[in-house]
């Protein structure tokens, strides 16, 4: 069946009853096909997706007269036949409603975390894969290339594989970014894209070298998700944001990697930086907020703040009640979610 075809036919009829009738039939051939429907534009082969074909079918059967039919037809047609990408994502503004799966709010609430393919829970303070996957696909296109200073278990780079977006990972403990690239090996590259983890100190690291090696001037985006401060102990090294030994220090050496990143990613892209709160002495210490502010004195501007709930830790997941009493004692509320703060250079 080819769809295109299909909508010229009821555009060009006069009657609402033969427009719906046309537009019946398509419904119904596409009801029991495939989650991907394939119909030709200009020489070659098109995609999208069945339910959003349905839904925009639907709409228009349920419509009451010819003029608004018809408007919904030529929004169809056009959705079909004419690419309204963004120019800095894939996004296909004229099929803006296609894209259920990328989250436009500011409150992200994920039920589980993705641990399929090369994915693992098991590096404690990992963020969950779905982080970078909302940002890839909504900040970058294929090909474009992802920096992450702070690259861990290699989350960020699994996600650039699988997205088809090359990424660039630095690790400062060698035993960590040893079982990274594991886990990277592991994940299939059907997109042939490269990805690359360098063990290193992200404030000091010159990158310049590395990027001419790789053929590459600059990064098109840019995500941080450094160590809460102290709330993990993630090595000894003295380098490591997490043996600051004041809040002073931790935005110092917090900022001496984004001074030391900033000027490699491209003009106008965007950077996000995953971050939360820290608890201490009887204090709340705003953490997110202060490395935000941060962020602002390097030179970014702030785009969206957005919180998402954030996962217990398998020890206070096992002292709930030890934790509430602490609360009730102390006079704070537990901690329950974290901030991802997204910039504009």
């Amino acid at each position: 069946m080819n769809i295109l075809s299909a909508i010229e036919s009821a555009l060009a009829k006069e009657n609402l009853e033969v427009i719906k009738r046309i537009t019946g039939k398509v419904f119904s051939e596409l009801e029991d096909d495939n989650k991907i429907i394939i119909y030709p534009l200009n020489g070659t082969d098109q995609s999208v997706r069945r339910d959003f074909l349905l839904k925009e079918l639907k709409q228009i059967l349920e419509t009451k007269t010819i003029e608004r039919t018809k408007y919904y037809l030529n929004r169809l047609r056009k959705s079909l036949s004419v690419q309204k990408e963004g120019k800095i994502n894939e996004i296909n503004l004229n099929r803006w409603k296609e894209y259920e799966d990328i989250i436009t709010d500011s409150l992200w609430i994920f039920d589980k975390r993705d641990s399929s393919g090369a994915h693992k829970a098991d590096y404690w303070g990992n963020f969950i894969p779905q982080i970078p996957n909302q940002f890839l696909k909504r900040f970058t296109k294929k090909g474009d290339w992802v920096l992450d200073p702070f690259i861990g278990s290699g989350t960020t780079l699994i996600e650039c594989k699988r997205l088809g977006r090359n990424g660039i990972g630095i690790e400062l403990n060698k035993k960590v970014a040893k079982a990274a690239k594991g886990r990277l090996a592991a994940e299939k590259n059907i997109f042939e894209i490269r990805t690359e983890l360098f063990t290193g100190d992200s404030s000091t690291i010159i990158l310049q070298p590395l990027l001419r090696k790789l053929k590459v001037k600059s990064f098109q985006f840019l995500i941080l998700h450094p160590p809460y401060w102290d709330i993990i102990k993630f090595s000894s090294n003295r380098s490591d944001l997490s043996n600051a030994k004041s809040t002073e220090e931790f935005l110092k050496m917090f900022g001496k990697v984004v001074g030391n990143t900033y000027p490699f990613l491209d003009k106008g892209r965007y950077c996000a930086v995953v971050i939360g709160d820290k608890y201490s002495s009887g204090e709340w210490i705003p953490l997110g907020f202060y490395v935000m502010r941060e962020m602002m004195n390097k030179g970014f501007k702030l785009k969206s703040t957005i919180i998402k709930n954030f996962d217990q830790t398998t020890a206070k997941r096992n002292q709930k009640e030890l934790w509430r009493y602490r609360a009730l004692a102390g006079g704070f509320y537990i901690f329950k979610h974290e901030y991802i703060f997204l910039f504009q250079k």
